[in-house]
Formats: C-alpha cells, structure tokens, sequence
C-alpha cells in the first residue's frame, strides 16, 4: 500500500529541521549505498554520524510517535534513524529495491525493511521534477508532497527519484520494521482501522458493532503480529 501522511511536521517544526540540515556539511549520497543502488543513485546525503541529521532525525522520530495516522497505516516495530538527501541539477535516483535489511553504522541496531518513508522538506514549486515514482499493484504512481508531509510504501516496491532539473528537492528517508510483515495483512487492518474510527464517529465508542469490531481487529493484530 501507497499511503500519504499528511502534516507530520508543521510550519515550526520543518523550520526547525531545515535550519538544522541546511548548516550541515553534505557528502556524496552512495555513503548508504548497496552495489544496486549506487549503480542508479545520483544525490547528495547527510552523514549518518553527522550531529545535525541525528538532532533531525529524533525530531521527526518524535513526530511520527504523534501522529495516529502514521501508526495505523505502519503498525511500526522498529524504525532505522531517519536519514536526509538532496537532489539538484539533474540528479537522480534509477529504479530500485530497498536492501531487504538495514543495518545502522557502528552499531548492531537493524531492520527489516518491510515499509520505506520519504518526508518531504521542500516546497514542491520551489523544484521542477524529483517526483517519487513508484510501481505499485494498481500501476504506476508519482508522489510529490507539500514541505512536511510524508509518504509511506512498501520496501519491496520498485521505486526510483526523477531527475531535478530546477531548484532542489530536500528529504529524509528511512526504513520501517512493521509487526506485520506482509503488505497485504497490513493493508487489511488499516482498512479495518479506518472503518472502526468511522464507526465509532458516527455511533459512538460504546456502541456494540464499534467493541465487536474493535476486538476483531486486535484478534487479527494478535494472530499477525512479529511483536
């Protein structure tokens, strides 16, 4: 599933992201590289020891562990430290898989990549192309978000980054282990989610179909859980 997670950093908190990362000192992006994708990877990227980008990366950790969206659709177990790229002047990023493990440098902290997430930290007029574009089972789709909201997918995908060919396209990206491992499980109890929280909105958190259905989700959550 392709999902959208709107307004996940307001106005002062991507203010507070960028003047953190714009400071930082850029290297050459294939530094997070596998031998696929630096076959295809043409941007720039923060260090991922760099203090900036982990000053960065737990602002928008923190703001994911806010928003209700974001933890329905991933169901996250674990996610690898947010990393941040930067694409100018025709760069690009070829199709590609995400590594089916990432593991964070210097350390023994690693996922499984089942989801990929690209915040978005640029105003999408401020830059021409750049779009995400990603195969999914219903065709292609090109994502390119407003400054602050965020886009979910599953890892597995063939995705690529088209080329920027006017102002610059500023990101974090990062990797996500969900409980539930299969796209298709997980799919069905977002699904379920949004038609519980409907529910409930329109009858009331006590009413008898709302707790039934509630407690059919978390039997399934039971039943699919890695946790």
């Amino acid at each position: 599933m392709l999902i959208a997670i709107p307004d996940l950093l307001d106005a002062a908190t991507l203010a507070h992201v960028r003047g953190l990362i714009d400071a930082a000192a850029w290297v050459d992006g294939n530094v997070t590289s596998g031998h696929q994708s630096a076959l295809a990877k043409n941007n720039l990227q923060l260090p991922e020891d760099a203090q900036r980008a982990k000053q960065a990366g737990e602002i928008i950790l923190n703001a994911l562990g806010k928003n209700p969206l974001f933890i329905a659709a991933a169901l996250p177990l674990k996610i690898f430290p947010p990393l941040f790229n930067s694409y100018a002047g025709g760069q690009a990023f070829g199709v590609h898989v995400d590594n089916a493990v990432r593991i964070q440098a210097g350390t023994g902290f690693r996922v499984r990549s089942d989801l990929s997430m690209t915040v978005f930290l640029e105003e999408p007029e401020a830059y021409d192309g750049g779009e995400l574009t990603v195969e999914t089972q219903f065709g292609v789709q090109q994502v390119k978000l407003p400054a602050g909201h965020g886009v979910l997918y599953p890892s597995s995908s063939l995705h690529r980054v088209e080329p920027v060919t006017r102002g610059r396209r500023v990101a974090s990206f990062f990797w996500l282990q969900s409980m539930i491992r299969e796209d298709g499980e997980r799919q069905i109890l977002f699904d379920l989610d949004s038609s519980i929280q409907q529910l409930a909105a329109a009858l009331g958190h006590g009413h008898a179909e709302v707790i039934r259905l509630t407690g059919v989700y978390h039997n399934l959550l039971r039943r699919w859980a890695d946790a």
